[in-house]
C-alpha cells in the first residue's frame, strides 16, 4: 500500500501535493474540502506588502490622533474593524485552524525589507504552521546593482526569521546572476525551504486597443521543465527543503518532480482548471505509479533522478539543441 507521507518545512504532511497560494485559498470553506480533497497542507491566498504596510500606517496615523483613548490601538492589528483586509486575514487563519488538521502556511507577497516583517509575528499568533514569503524584485532599476538585489532577499529573511519561530520559506524566480549560489546561500542563512518558482504578473499588448494588458495568469504544462531542471540539480546540495511550483497539471507532472529531488509540490493552475476534486485525483496517479513499481513511500524514490543520482546529469545542464532543432523539418522532432 502506497504512503504519500511526507515531510516538508519540519511538518509532517499527509500529501505532498500542496494547494498553492490561489483563490481556493482564501476562505474556510474552500480550504476545508482541499483538505477533504487530499492535500497535504494549504498556502494561503497572500497578502500583499502594500496591504500589511497601509494597515500599519492606519494604525500609527489612530496613535498620533489626538484624544486617542484605546490602549489596544497599540497592538497593530486588532480584530475591531473586521471588514480590514489584514484583521480578515488572521481571523481566517484561526478559523481554519479549528477545521483542518493539514498544516497552514500563511503567505506574504513582499518585495522589501520594511516595516511590514512585524506582522509576521500576528500570522504566527494567529496559528499559521509556517509563513511563505513570496519574495520577487524585478532587475530593472539600472540604478541599483545584482548584489543590492539580492541582499533584499537576506534581509527580508533575517528579519522575518528574528521575529518568528515557525518555518520559513521563499518562494522566488529564477532571475538570478547564479541561481545556484543564490538557493545554497539562503538555505545557510535560515530558509527552512524554498519554492522554485512563483508565478508573477506578466504584462502583454493588445494590438487592436492599444494598450497593456495582463498576460495569461494561468500556467501551461509546458512551464514545468524550468523548475524540473533545478529542483534536480539543486536536490541534496541546500541545507533546506526544496518544493516544486508552477506546471503541474497531473499526478505524472507531480511524480517528475518528486523523482527530482523535491519535497513537495504545489498546484494552483490545475486547481483553476479542474477544481479542487483534482487534488484526489493526482493523488491517486501518484499512488497507483507507486504500487506499479513497487515504492511504498514517498521517500524511496524522492530524488532518484535528481543531478547528483542521475545516470546522465549533463542532461539537467545542456541548454542548447545539437539534433532536434538541427535540420528544415519537424518531422524528426520528439513528441514527449
Amino acid at each position: 500500500m502506497a504512503d504519500l507521507t511526507t515531510k516538508y518545512l519540519g511538518l509532517t504532511l499527509p500529501s505532498p501535493i500542496i494547494a498553492g497560494s490561489c483563490g481556493y485559498t482564501a476562505s474556510v470553506a474552500d480550504i476545508a474540502k482541499i483538505e477533504e480533497s487530499g492535500a497535504g497542507a494549504v498556502v494561503m491566498k497572500s497578502l500583499f506588502e502594500e496591504e500589511i504596510l497601509s494597515e500599519l500606517n492606519h494604525a500609527q496615523a489612530q496613535m498620533n490622533r489626538p484624544r486617542t483613548i484605546y490602549p489596544e490601538i497599540f497592538d497593530f492589528f486588532d480584530y475591531d474593524d473586521m471588514e480590514d483586509t489584514v484583521s480578515k486575514y488572521l481571523f481566517t487563519i484561526e478559523e481554519v485552524k479549528k477545521q483542518v488538521k493539514i498544516p497552514v502556511i500563511a503567505s506574504v507577497n513582499c518585495i522589501s525589507a520594511d516595516e511590514w516583517h512585524v506582522f509576521a509575528k500576528r500570522l504566527e499568533s494567529a496559528g499559521a504552521d509556517a509563513l511563505e514569503l513570496n519574495l520577487f524584485i524585478l532587475p530593472s532599476d539600472l540604478n541599483r546593482s545584482a548584489d543590492e538585489n539580492e541582499k533584499i532577499y537576506f534581509d527580508v529573511l533575517k528579519k522575518v526569521k528574528n521575529d518568528v519561530k515557525i518555518p520559513v520559506s521563499l518562494k522566488i524566480s529564477s532571475y538570478f546572476s547564479n541561481l545556484a549560489q543564490m538557493v545554497v546561500n539562503l538555505g545557510e542563512a535560515g530558509a527552512d525551504g524554498i519554492v522554485l518558482f512563483n508565478r508573477f504578473y506578466s504584462p502583454d499588448i493588445d494590438i487592436d486597443r492599444l494598450e497593456v494588458v495582463p498576460a495569461d495568469v494561468l500556467s501551461t504544462p509546458a512551464d514545468l521543465y524550468n523548475s524540473l531542471r533545478w529542483v534536480a540539480i539543486l536536490s541534496g546540495k541546500v541545507k533546506c527543503d526544496l518544493a516544486s511550483s508552477t506546471g503541474v497539471h497531473d499526478g505524472k507532472a507531480a511524480i517528475k518532480q518528486l523523482l527530482a529531488g523535491a519535497h513537495a509540490v504545489q498546484v494552483a493552475s490545475a486547481l483553476y482548471k479542474n477544481g479542487i476534486d483534482y487534488i484526489a485525483e493526482i493523488n491517486h496517479t501518484i499512488e497507483d505509479w507507486m504500487n506499479e513499481h513497487g515504492f511504498k513511500s514517498v521517500d524511496e524514490f524522492r530524488g532518484n533522478l535528481s543531478y547528483s543520482n542521475s545516470s546522465n546529469p549533463a542532461a539537467y545542464e545542456r541548454v542548447q539543441f545539437m539534433r532536434h532543432f538541427s535540420g528544415k523539418s519537424c518531422a524528426s522532432i520528439p513528441k514527449w
